[in-house]
């Protein structure tokens, strides 16, 4: 038990709609694909990748359905690798980041098996391992590729240890 609040069975959890919005806000929206960073693979809408090509269009509607539909493949990638119960806001950190760095490498990471031994400040500190864009360091200081994949890790570290 942390900050007053028990763990739940990961099974009984689903994205709150506040972390959904934030996604969406830090993602923001592009009605055609576009890459990213140097070196990603096509966006559109709110982040999705799954089948986008460039020259692909969407519209504010679609792209929110896309998003949320998004958000609950990546729920299901979460709730088959992870088998510990945690705290809603320890979901909604790490749906958040399946959707960034996709549910397979989710899955295969360090977290997770940080996760699984009960180790969750531990876990909390592998979501900083997740600094790389196209094999640059988002971490370097002053660095005008990629700060806003670093910036993101960071929050996302703070809000991991926030629910500890």
């Amino acid at each position: 038990m942390s900050n007053g609040k028990m763990r739940m069975a990961i099974g009984a959890l689903s994205m709150s709609a506040a972390a959904f919005v934030g996604i969406a806000v830090r993602e923001g929206y592009t009605d055609r694909a576009v890459i990213p960073t140097r070196g990603d693979v096509p966006t559109h809408g709110f982040g999705t990748t799954q089948g986008v090509r460039m020259g692909d269009r969407t519209n504010p509607v679609e792209a929110l359905q896309r998003a949320l539909s998004d958000v609950r493949q990546y729920e299901g990638a979460l709730k088959q690798c992870v088998g510990v119960p945690l705290h809603q806001a320890e979901y909604d950190v790490y749906t958040d980041l399946a959707y960034n760095i996709g549910g397979a490498a989710f899955c295969s990471s360090t977290i997770v098996k940080r996760l699984n031994s009960g180790d969750y400040t531990g876990a909390c500190e592998a979501i900083l391992k997740f600094r790389y864009a196209a094999g640059y360091d988002c971490s370097t200081p002053g660095n005008k590729r990629c700060a806003g994949v670093w910036t993101d890790r960071l929050r996302a570290h703070a809000q991991c240890v926030a629910a500890q």
